[in-house]
């Protein structure tokens, strides 16, 4: 596999140990030979670089937030994600914090292999008009606002009417996003490398309450009808008001996303299990 050549490490600016680890990390780098440019995932100028596709890989420290906002950096320009996990969960992560150093001889010797994840493209229409559009590695999710009142869902597939759901919210979610909060909600858990875009209703009412695995390639249109607040989100971001017309149009992204990996594809479950019977959020403290 190639060597990187020019490397881009950014650290969670809410994790003070991601960011202590940052100098030893670019020592080690710059000791094979990178050039390295190096700061938390908030500063502007190494947003820019990693955005405009300057660097060969991008060294995350942090958790699975991180990953998500450095994802929608490196997204258009390919740039391959190395991830070292600071965090609670790091389900996107191979690598714990204590054990970076046994891989980054590994990365820079050329071996690893990358493992690619599905995006979907999400925008935001008032009627005509194309108010917004993102590409997402998890989730983009359409749900009530402040009240506590459910909302009617519609969702179209190819077209055709799919249902109404009367529900608190609905998911639509990539493989990735299945094990976020969508497995929160009730949904199965894909696999990795699936491009299936996968729909689950958030505290349905009366209504249609399983998750729907659609066929690859395609396309989901959303729109809720209420008389209070209705409200989208991509991969956890603010969320933007929906109007009465709005519609949340869904499908596979041109782009992926490319990890860096070093184990074999069975990890994913073997993580996967270890998560799940020892969860690190029940006894998870700020």
């Amino acid at each position: 596999m190639p060597i990187p050549k020019k490397v881009a490490i950014l650290a969670n600016p809410g994790m003070p140990a991601a960011i202590q680890e940052v100098p030893s990390v670019e020592s080690m780098l710059k000791g094979f030979g990178a050039e390295v440019i190096s700061g938390r995932l908030n500063e502007e100028h190494i947003r820019r670089s990693v955005l405009a596709g300057e660097c060969d890989l991008a060294v995350v420290l942090g958790g699975d937030g991180s990953i998500l906002r450095t994802g929608h950096l490196c997204a258009a320009s390919q740039t391959p994600i190395f991830g070292i996990n600071f965090g609670r969960f790091g389900f996107l992560m191979e690598i714990q914090r204590d054990h970076w150093k046994e891989y980054i001889p590994r990365l820079m010797t050329g071996d690893y292999h990358y493992e690619s994840r599905m995006l979907i493209n999400a925008e935001h229409w008032r009627g005509e008009n194309k108010i917004g559009g993102w590409d997402v590695l998890n989730e983009v999710v359409v749900c009530r606002g402040q009240l506590v009142k459910p909302l009617h869902i519609n969702a179209w597939v190819d077209g055709e009417m799919l249902t109404t759901y009367v529900a608190d919210g609905l998911i639509a979610a990539t493989a990735s996003g299945s094990t976020a909060y969508a497995l929160a909600a009730g949904g199965p858990i894909l696999p990795p490398e699936l491009r299936n875009i996968l729909l689950v209703p958030v505290a349905p009412h009366l209504s249609v309450d399983r998750a729907i695995i659609l066929s690859e390639g395609s396309k989901v249109t959303i729109s809720a009808r209420s008389d209070h607040q209705a409200v989208f989100s991509v991969d956890g971001q603010n969320p933007l008001l929906l109007l009465e017309s709005d519609r949340v149009l869904v499908s596979a992204s041109d782009h992926t996303l490319r990890f860096i990996r070093f184990f074999d594809a069975g990890y994913f479950y073997r993580s996967l299990m270890s998560h799940m019977e020892q969860n690190p959020a029940t006894g998870y403290t700020e």
